[in-house]
């Protein structure tokens, strides 16, 4: 008898249908899967035969092939196992005949016991599965909270946690319940995971440079001695970025299931991502790839936080490779069996000392390294990627009177509100000027035309910025991010002052003129290019 059902596989974040042709007939016993499978998949008729011999399943002696459509493109990975045993039990009888497998769906991976395990990308599956027409999709019970993202609209997702218990809800034994809707949206505390922006001592200068980076989602530098706060500052921007909308949410938990990252229990990656690599990765692991292209730490940071602590320390050629990913905010990697892209659109966060000592002008004058020992470290940091960072602000050690001041700083939560606000009025310009993706722009995301139609100069802001240009002898690059950096103080400026952030002034663009004091602003925190340049 012949049997045809679906599974799912992986390629990249994007998840494929794969049809599953089960031929079976009474004979000497044998089985054969074609159609490109790798190892793993060709292990699976072991897990398989075990694993239903396990569960009280008895097959009779058949010839059996499976062949796995489209037999040009390769499969990889173990979820297949349990779509190709619902596919044998349909073919050999023991699942009705009655019961039509074409219209369903089956994910995971069997062990020997019978159970049925956890897989990656289940999310990926499921939506890939539900955007085909197909209603009714079985994962793993370890998968069901992710993958229920996708059920609704007539979608019902099943959790499966053994062999025993699918048979007999296929043969009308026993039922499993569905999740027929996706889970209501929700958010974590991340103050519990980050921190608070209240446990902050001093350095105005840069918390209110990280205020102005989260509302615009421009890239950041701080530079400054070992102790003044780099990495503590770093860690709590998550909790001043606009929260996570169901979209986004979805986006970056396809990311992390494909990678093997998402938490069963909650399923949803409901917080922004803040990811820290060691400074020894390699280039592969910052940016993905392998010989099976797998997702790097800057999509993992997808719609998060990417933070690179001593940055010049990390390796020039993983360094290098993140300039394009920045641009585009997605990166491809191509290997010989095809091309695969993955999202990174991810705020750039960085730290690192003014010097290899780390006490470069220090007010205690510790510093131990000569002129060139500072040249030397600082050119490790190539001109086009610090042209990429929008804005570079030094923190200074802190006083004895700051950090012995028992008032708290200004929590995350009002910080938030007014970068919440600031991005809303972004989005409320993209889309008046007819963006498409008014949603998912921010300032530091606007191309040449939105810079001419929302960054005009007045005459006045006009010389301030010739005479930065020509002083610090910046690059055309460096020369647009300064006017982003100062569209989105203008913007913070217009919400504090009350301005209706959905109704513009007559003849002015929502948000109002840039003017000297923003551009101003917006070049001293640039000025550590004379530094770096010189």
């Amino acid at each position: 008898m012949l049997s045809v059902t679906y599974s799912a596989a992986l390629y990249g974040i994007d998840a494929f249908m794969v049809a599953i042709e089960c031929n079976a007939y009474r004979s000497l016993p044998d089985f054969e899967i074609v159609g490109l499978p790798d190892l793993s998949v060709k292990e699976s008729k072991e897990r398989i035969l075990t694993a239903a011999g396990n569960s009280g399943i008895r097959f009779p002696d058949m010839n059996v092939t499976v062949n796995l459509a489209p037999a040009d493109r390769k499969k990889e990975g173990s979820a297949l196992d349990l779509g190709i045993l619902v596919s044998l039990c349909h073919a050999s009888g023991i699942i009705p005949e009655s019961v039509d497998v074409r219209g369903m769906c089956f994910v995971g991976e069997l062990s020997f016991t019978g159970d049925v395990r956890r897989v990656r990308g289940a999310l990926n599956m499921a939506l890939s599965a539900g955007s085909k027409g197909i209603k009714e999709i079985f994962v793993p019970r370890g998968n069901l909270t992710e993958a229920s993202a996708a059920a609704g609209n007539g979608v019902k997702i099943y959790g499966v946690s053994s062999v025993a218990e699918l048979v007999s809800h296929m043969r009308g034994e026993s039922k499993i319940a569905p999740v027929t809707e996706p889970p209501e949206e929700y958010e974590d505390d991340m103050r519990l995971v980050y921190g608070d922006f209240s446990q902050i001592k001093g350095q105005s200068k840069a918390r209110r440079a990280v205020e102005i980076a989260a509302a615009g989602g421009h890239n950041i530098l701080l530079v400054g001695p070992p102790g003044s706060g780099k990495s503590m500052i770093a860690k709590r921007i998550p909790t001043i970025l606009p929260r996570m909308t169901y979209a986004e949410a979805i986006d970056t938990t396809k990311v992390h299931s494909v990678s093997g990252l998402v938490d069963p229990e909650r399923g949803i990656v409901a917080h922004r991502p803040f990811r820290a690599p060691h400074h020894s990765l390699s280039t592969a692991a910052l940016v993905g790839g392998g010989k099976i292209p797998m997702p790097g730490e800057i999509s993992l940071a997808h719609n998060g936080v990417l933070f690179l602590d001593e940055f010049p320390e990390f390796n020039k050629q993983a360094m290098e490779a993140l300039r394009a990913p920045l641009e585009d905010s997605e990166v491809t990697i191509t290997r010989a069996a095809g091309r695969v892209t993955f999202p990174s659109a991810f705020m750039m966060v960085c730290a690192m000392n003014p010097c290899r000592c780390g006490y470069f002008g220090s007010r205690r004058g510790k510093c131990t390294c000569t002129p060139n020992d500072v040249k030397s470290y600082l050119s490790k940091l190539s001109g086009p990627m610090l042209d990429r960072i929008d804005i570079q602000v030094e923190m200074p050690e802190l006083e004895f009177a700051e950090l012995s001041d028992a008032e708290p700083g200004e929590p995350s939560e009002a910080i938030r509100a007014r970068v919440e606000a600031a991005r809303e009025l972004s989005r409320e310009r993209f889309r008046l000027a007819g963006r498409e993706d008014f949603a998912l722009l921010s300032n530091a995301k606007m191309n040449t035309d939105d810079i001419r139609d929302f960054c005009a100069l007045d005459e006045a802001s006009m010389r301030v910025m010739e005479s930065a240009f020509r002083k610090m002898n910046l690059s055309a690059r460096a020369y647009d991010r300064i006017l982003r950096v100062a569209r989105t103080i203008a913007d913070i400026e217009y919400v504090a002052a009350g301005g209706d952030v959905h109704k513009p002034k007559k003849g002015e663009i929502l948000g109002g003129p840039i003017g000297t004091a923003h551009i101003m602003e917006a070049v001293q925190m640039r000025s550590l290019d004379k530094y770096f340049k010189n």
